[in-house]
């Protein structure tokens, strides 16, 4: 913890989980700077992985999914858990292949973030580009998926549209691509 600011540093007295699952829940109690005593909903989780990923013809790739949160079927981002002895640029591509049957030509970690303020959990963007169609999809036994091709308009006009669950990690991914210019 960065504590160089005195004044807005909270101080740590206790954690106790609430759930487990893919995402644990932990109730953290803070001192704030004046003296009072709170307490915060933390959400702690693994590593994890969403992929950009564009064909050799340009196309790009979505896996189309039910997902539990929104309680319907999306077209999102490959991609999923990195493995605690994994890489991210190695997570990517096996959940990629994994997930959509295409091998990647390149991969290339585009951005890294918080879920959230009260999150533990780090999410990685990351752009495969030059995937090309190698097998058939082997996802996990929980996961049902359906590999969707996107003209590339369509496919940046998908992930503009914010209709999957992670939209940031998209944009980052049409960043790096050049296909959407940063604020200078």
């Amino acid at each position: 913890m960065n504590n160089s600011h005195p004044g807005l540093r909270w101080e740590f007295l206790a954690e106790r989980p609430e759930c487990a699952g893919f995402l644990t829940v932990r109730n953290r109690t803070y001192r704030y700077p004046d003296g009072r005593q709170d307490h915060w909903d933390i959400l702690c989780g693994p590593r994890t992985v969403a992929v950009v990923a564009f064909t050799e013809d340009g196309q790009g790739l979505l896996a189309r999914q039910f997902r539990p949160g929104p309680g319907r079927v999306l077209d999102e981002l490959p991609g999923g858990v990195v493995e605690p002895d994994e890489t991210v640029e190695a997570a990517a591509a096996r959940e990629l292949l994994e997930e959509t049957g295409y091998r990647a030509g390149s991969v290339e970690v585009v951005m890294k973030t918080y879920l959230a303020s009260y999150a533990t959990h780090v999410r990685h963007a990351v752009l495969a580009r030059d995937c090309r169609k190698v097998a058939a999809p082997s996802p996990d036994a929980a996961e049902f998926i359906e590999p969707v091709l996107l003209p590339r308009t369509d496919y940046v006009r998908h992930v503009l549209t914010g209709d999957l669950t992670d939209a940031d990690m998209g944009l980052a991914g049409l960043v790096a691509a050049g296909l959407l210019a940063p604020v200078a």
